[in-house]
């Protein structure tokens, strides 16, 4: 029986570099970014849930749970995380931004086997250059860590994992694969590689 697998997406963030436009609204050859994410991600799990700090209705559209961060005041995707880890029941949860238009299809099937064949806690997608923090696969049942480790004051994702028993899956093929979107040049340029790559 395959693992049941949930997805939360983040669109909480207060996304300074696009004007504080809610970056997971954006339109991204005409659709929002998230919708980019939607797609990508829906086939690989079970359940979607985005977590999101405003614009709720607009979320909710997508037709997913929507949720805000149990603690308020943009503490960043650690909060969102802990937040989702209470509402799923699946076994494990993929953590992805709302703003990576061009996530792997195979996501969820590498990031579990890498996980499950090491008998880890949690899986951190990597581009074979540089880990990807805010792309993970985890086990719920770290929330309790995740939420002492907010709550002693830290933010930085990575500086968490690296307590726990983690792989890094890497997807060194697929180089585009976590480009994000923090600028409207960045939007542009992303534009561009999605045309390219339906042309191909």
């Amino acid at each position: 029986m395959a693992a049941q697998v949930d997805a939360v997406i983040l669109a909480g963030g207060m996304a300074r570099r696009m004007g504080g436009n809610d970056k997971g609204l954006v339109e991204l050859r005409d659709q929002p970014m998230i919708k980019h994410a939607i797609d990508r991600i829906k086939p690989q799990v079970k359940e979607i849930l985005i977590n999101a700090n405003r614009n709720q209705n607009r979320y909710s559209e997508f037709g997913f749970k929507v949720f805000s961060d149990q603690d308020s005041g943009y503490l960043g995707p650690l909060a969102g995380m802990i937040t989702a880890m209470s509402e799923t029941d699946a076994e494990y949860l993929l953590v992805v931004p709302c703003d990576c238009p061009l996530l792997p299809t195979d996501l969820v099937a590498r990031m579990l086997a890498k996980l499950t064949a090491e008998d880890a806690e949690l899986a951190v997608a990597s581009d074979g250059k540089r880990e990807q923090p805010v792309v993970m696969l985890l086990k719920p049942s770290l929330r309790e860590s995740m939420k002492a480790f907010l709550d002693a004051g830290e933010r930085k994702i990575d500086f968490w994992y690296a307590k726990h028993h983690y792989v890094v899956a890497e997807f060194s093929d697929q180089p585009n694969a976590f480009v994000n979107v923090n600028t409207p040049e960045q939007k542009q340029q992303l534009g561009d590689a999605i045309a390219n790559e339906e042309h191909h």
